[in-house]
């Protein structure tokens, strides 16, 4: 395990140093999904995004957000937080072999519009200037309508999972995810996170400057996430060849 980390690491810091090297940087930006409340873990969020000066944008559940939440985000400089549906809640039909989604097929397309947009005031009234009018689908899943008419409601901005919805305007997706979650939910291990990174810093080089989105889930990290990201901080959140831009920005909201 400790040559695997080790590995990571020194390709990790390879892939910037190149990047370094041309006078270019990478872009990186880090969702966070499901907060609902203030807990241990979150507070372990939010040492890793003020010790390392890193944006950490929360996808928060409107339906079951907190007062406290709110209060205890109002002044961390380096928290931000995204609409997570309304309620995280499957609509699809499992006993047919559908993948489950809140904001699927299977809704009522006028009232699911109507509880995202509740969502969103909610939301608004909560957490303020913190807020950013950017949807992040529960299981990152999708219907195309209900992409189209998230700007009906003003919710422009849109986050899934790499390559699940066609590329749009103000969107902004997350590629690499720390945890596996089918048999037990653990880190992904380092040679699997050494293998993703290099796929997505790779295609930087040629691909241009899409933002690089880490995936995180606090409330249900083993001790190999929290091990995983102060080490990936200690690297990524310091190079030359690396930025951490405000998630606003890279919304372009």
């Amino acid at each position: 395990m400790a040559a695997d980390a080790d590995r990571f690491k020194n390709e990790l810091t390879g892939h910037l140093d190149w990047f370094a090297e041309r006078g270019r940087k990478v872009r990186f930006w880090w969702r966070d999904d499901d907060a609902i409340e203030p807990t241990p873990a979150l507070e372990k969020m939010l040492l890793l995004a003020n010790s390392n000066k890193v944006h950490l944008a929360l996808a928060v559940i409107p339906k079951n957000a907190t007062e406290t939440l709110a209060m205890r985000l109002a002044d961390e400089p380096y928290a931000h937080v995204l609409q997570h549906g309304w309620q995280h809640k499957n609509f699809q039909r499992k006993d047919l072999g559908e993948k489950a989604a809140e904001l699927g097929s299977r809704r009522d397309l006028e009232e699911l519009m109507g509880e995202l947009g509740q969502g969103k005031d909610r939301l608004e009234a909560l957490f303020g200037k913190k807020f950013i009018p950017a949807m992040v689908p529960p299981w990152n899943r999708i219907a195309p309508e209900v992409s189209r008419r998230l700007p009906e409601i003003e919710l422009p901005g849109l986050s899934s999972f790499t390559f699940h919805n066609f590329p749009r305007a103000h969107q902004l997706q997350s590629h690499i995810d720390i945890i596996k979650w089918k048999k037990q939910v653990r880190f992904i291990g380092w040679e699997s996170a050494r293998l993703r990174f290099d796929l997505q810093l790779t295609r930087r080089r040629n691909t241009g400057p899409e933002p690089i989105g880490i995936l995180t889930h606090h409330l249900v990290h083993d001790e190999g996430c929290w091990e995983f990201l102060e080490t990936f901080f200690t690297i990524a959140a310091h190079h030359k060849g690396a930025e951490w831009p405000n998630p606003s920005r890279l919304f372009d909201l």
